[in-house]
């Protein structure tokens, strides 16, 4: 290693995403094996990312790391692991220009600086840990110049939170669960590219920015251990499901898709309130936001939407059709309007041109919006200020 001091640097940027067969509950809490396979959607990372930088220097005297801005400690198992696989993988470096040369075995002794940021809320159930770990992965590993594929590198994010194995693809993803007890077959695999079925819009109705109360690793803990749907869910129900959603997205069978997307978070979040104690991710705006969508689907005979919720209360809403999302951003700002002083543009996040699709350019349009048909007569249904803000995504 030369001795000149100097800093080596690699800057990556992560998708987050959502699962529509949801992963929920470890066979083992140390390596993060699920006791379901999943799949999931990964969603655009313009619009909701981590940004990783990692930095490596022989002045550097320790590892640490700053996520949003405000140092976090290392220390914790998950980080631990992760480092360590990275490191049994790094390899040479040599950069004549900057007088660099790191030996194989220098990565031992070298220490790093990881500053993470995330442009989403943080533990809000919008997978902000599958992005983290997924981008510190994949940073890392292209640091140390590891020559692990995306698939072999997924099986390492995996060890620092379950979902970010899936964040290292694009498109719609698989992790399959895998039966070696080392995990080495428990890793993530990518269906179909995010070209295969790019008519479908995405919307998030962030109705909370802020932390969960039950973490989802202590959720998962009390749900293995109290929840017999859960194990009826994972022996019975889910391998069906995961066959089935293989189909939808292959075929592009929205109506398929978005039945099975449904009805799978409907039984995640019944798993929650089936665990000792119960656990209560959505709130009282979720539920309505469920109401909407499926009043909609039924008038119109056909699933025009899919919703899904993680470990908290934010809707993601998956639209067949930008027609159907500029409907749907139109129900939205009825039934959740912002308040009137309010600025349009921070309250829609993303494309922007769905708003104008939907004939939308400020706060007296959103006012002006009639009242969907299929919500007449419900009271329930009556406006309220109730949604931090909208993401328009893929």
């Amino acid at each position: 290693m030369a001795e000149k001091t100097w800093v080596r640097m690699v800057t990556a940027q992560t998708p987050t995403n959502i699962a529509v067969i949801k992963y929920w509950g470890k066979r083992d809490e140390t390596l993060i094996l699920p006791v379901n396979d999943s799949i999931s959607v990964t969603l655009d990372p313009a619009h909701l990312c981590t940004i990783t930088t990692v930095a490596v220097s022989p002045s550097f005297d320790q590892d640490r790391m700053w996520l949003n801005g405000k140092e976090i400690s290392l220390s914790g198992g998950r980080y631990q692991n992760c480092l360590r696989e990275i490191r049994a993988r790094a390899c040479e470096v040599e950069d004549k220009e900057k007088g660099i040369k790191i030996a194989k075995n220098d990565w031992e002794k070298l220490h790093v600086h990881v500053a993470s940021y995330n442009n989403f809320p943080t533990a809000a159930g919008l997978a902000s840990s599958a992005a983290g770990f997924a981008c510190l992965v994949f940073a890392l590993a292209k640091l140390m110049k590891a020559k692990e594929d995306n698939c072999e590198l997924s099986a390492i994010a995996r060890q620092g939170s379950g979902s970010a194995c899936r964040s290292l693809f694009g498109g719609f993803v698989k992790w399959i669960m895998g039966k070696a007890e080392d995990g080495s077959d428990s890793l993530a695999v990518q269906l179909v590219d995010e070209k295969h079925w790019d008519e479908l819009v995405i919307i998030i109705a962030v109705v909370s920015s802020r932390q969960k109360e039950t973490s989802s690793t202590t959720g998962m803990r009390d749900s293995v251990e109290t929840s017999l749907l859960l194990q009826h869910r994972a022996k019975e129900v889910v391998p069906k499901r995961i066959k089935q959603m293989e189909e939808a997205i292959k075929n592009r069978d929205f109506g398929s898709f978005a039945q099975l997307t449904c009805a799978d978070s409907n039984q995640f979040h019944a798993v929650c309130l089936d665990t000792c104690p119960p656990i209560f991710y959505m709130n009282d705006t979720s539920h309505r936001i469920i109401s909407c969508v499926e009043k909609w689907n039924c008038s119109e005979g056909t699933p025009q939407v899919a919703y899904t919720f993680d470990a908290g209360p934010n809707a993601v809403l998956i639209a067949h059709n930008r027609k159907a999302a500029t409907q749907l951003i139109q129900k939205l700002l009825f039934c959740f309007p912002p308040s009137s002083d309010a600025d349009l543009n921070s309250y829609v996040i993303g494309d922007k041109s769905i708003l104008k699709d939907a004939g939308i350019e400020d706060i007296m349009d959103v006012e002006a919006l009639p009242p969907p048909p299929e919500i007449k007569g419900c009271p329930e249904m009556q406006r309220r200020c109730e949604l931090f803000h909208l993401y328009e995504t893929w």
